[in-house]
């Protein structure tokens, strides 16, 4: 089967290395100290300008980005329930899931409400990829030839791996999100990621992830 998607990881960042020069002994500390301080003020003041560079949608890319991630994983979710019968909806692992995503954003200083509305979103997202393949499949007859996938022990601490990235990006967008732009902003952000990727993303994949960030916003 041909895949649809791309996963894509977090771009890569850049650090800024301070050498320290060889000086007089009784002048090295001294001066090695204001090397550094001077450095950092330079680091903050180059990050600081990227930072007020970026538009709001740029800013949302990351969060798009990972969401992209988690529904990747779908497909493969909705392979390992083929094989085994299961159902899409499993109320006590979702409720897991969720209590659990709470518990973090609360460590990171989120609201525990907007935690867990994201969260409910992105795995109704998540069941919509599911069912859809599933249809598809039942109506061929057959599912794409795969090795058996072990749900439990490969593909949830996939799942935990993509939840932290994304408490990670809701907290740094925090503003972001309570913008009274941020509806508009998470659409324009969800359309340019299609965009890019308009060979990978097909038009369940767009929907999907429309659904996935349509609690993102917290006003």
């Amino acid at each position: 089967m041909k895949q649809w998607w791309l996963e894509l990881f977090g771009s890569p960042k850049k650090a800024l290395r301070i050498q320290e020069v060889a000086l007089p002994a009784p002048l090295s500390s001294h001066i090695v100290i204001k090397i550094k301080a001077a450095g950092l003020v330079a680091f903050t003041i180059i990050g600081t300008s990227a930072a007020r560079g970026q538009t709001a949608i740029d800013r949302l890319q990351s969060l798009v980005e990972t969401s992209a991630r988690r529904l990747l994983i779908a497909q493969q979710v909705a392979l390992a329930k083929w094989d085994s019968g299961a159902a899409v909806e499993d109320l006590p692992r979702e409720a897991q899931v969720i209590t659990g995503a709470v518990r973090d954003g609360v460590s990171r200083g989120l609201d525990p409400t907007s935690v867990s509305n994201f969260f409910k979103a992105e795995i109704e997202a998540n069941k919509v990829i599911q069912y859809s393949l599933l249809a598809n499949w039942r109506r061929a007859g057959r599912a794409p030839a795969h090795a058996p996938i072990d749900l439990v022990a490969t593909i949830r601490p996939q799942l935990d791996h993509v939840q932290a990235a994304l408490i990670a990006e809701l907290a740094d967008t925090v503003a972001i999100r309570a913008s009274t732009t941020c509806r508009a902003d998470v659409a324009k952000a969800i359309g340019k990621y299609v965009l890019v990727h308009k060979h990978e993303v097909g038009s369940l994949q767009s929907i999907a992830l429309d659904r996935a960030l349509a609690a993102s916003c917290t006003l």
